[in-house]
């Protein structure tokens, strides 16, 4: 045999060993072991060789997709309706609103492929829901009002009788006028006198005159308010000692471009030496901002008849 007919050969050889060794079979594979949450069968391929290998064929196709596998992602709604729209836009028979009611940072998420429901068999058992991958949300989150986060920031702050004045004189827009009724119930309730914005303004004056003053003598009112004198300029702008009420109601939207509630506030002081620290203590402003939320809660209900709950859902 000459050596060109043993290198042709030799040639032919290695050639057919070679594509044998790259040679692609893809076969299928069933899921004999019941592996829950996987297709019963899938396609793999196998390449022979001396070392044979197992490989993975959706790395091959994932280049090619016109589309992804699922959606995912989380959508910011800025506003109750959009929320509303995309809920509906989205929603699948699973999907689950949750409604994180704290009152300093309310938010509502749906998360679009939550699990699936628990049902009964007919024998009574229980078919649990099929599990599903949280990763498709939408969000709203309530924007505060910067009026309301102001009022919140300086909640139980004490103040100096200078900055309160200030504080007083610059946010009187936000304060309102009891009615008959909500006059008589808080002052029932509080035992207390409700003060109109024309009193408070009227306060955050007379503390402006007697910034300086130090504090004479402070007497509680059968009202239940206070008169506080001065030693210096014992007096307000009309020559009388100043009249302190223990309540004035606030009038305030809570979130951007949003409804206003009316909000109680209670008016303390405490004497420091011979001046006065003030602040103001907001009563309850969880019960009111919940009151709002609830009704929200039942408005995406009614308009995208999902199923909420009050909470926060799982990590995706």
């Amino acid at each position: 045999m000459s050596t060109d007919t043993f290198d042709a050969a030799a040639i032919r050889e290695i050639t057919a060993l070679t594509e044998k060794t790259r040679t692609l079979t893809i076969v299928p594979l069933d899921n004999t072991a019941g592996i829950a949450g996987v297709p019963d069968r899938i396609m793999i391929g196998v390449r022979a060789g001396e070392k044979p290998e197992v490989v993975d064929l959706c790395g091959v196709f994932e280049g090619y997709r016109e589309h992804p596998r699922r959606k995912v992602g989380t959508a910011m709604a800025l506003s109750l309706d959009s929320f509303i729209a995309l809920a509906n836009r989205h929603k699948t028979g699973e999907t689950a609103v949750f409604a994180k009611t704290e009152w300093r940072a309310p938010s509502l998420t749906a998360v679009v492929d939550y699990h699936g429901r628990n049902s009964e068999t007919e024998s009574g058992a229980v078919a649990v829901g099929k599990p599903d991958w949280l990763k498709h949300r939408v969000a709203y989150a309530y924007p505060l009002s910067d009026d309301w986060k102001i009022w919140v920031e300086r909640n139980g702050q004490p103040f100096s009788q200078a900055d309160f004045a200030a504080f007083i004189e610059d946010r009187i827009a936000d304060l309102a006028s009891p009615t008959d009724a909500e006059r008589t119930e808080l002052e029932q309730a509080f035992e207390t006198k409700v003060a109109p914005p024309t009193d408070l303004l009227r306060l955050s004056r007379g503390l402006q005159i007697n910034v300086e003053s130090k504090v004479k003598n402070i007497v509680s009112l059968q009202s239940g308010a206070a008169q506080i004198q001065f030693e210096e300029v014992h007096s307000d702008s009309d020559g009388q000692p100043l009249t302190v009420p223990g309540i004035f109601l606030l009038q305030i939207a809570p979130f951007a471009s949003g409804a206003r509630i009316r909000l109680p506030v209670r008016l303390r002081y405490r004497k420091q030496g011979g001046a006065i620290v003030w602040f103001y203590q907001m009563y309850r402003p969880d019960q009111f901002i919940t009151e709002r939320l609830r009704g929200d809660i039942a408005l995406v209900a009614e308009a995208t008849a999902l199923p909420i709950y009050e909470g926060t859902p799982e990590a995706a």
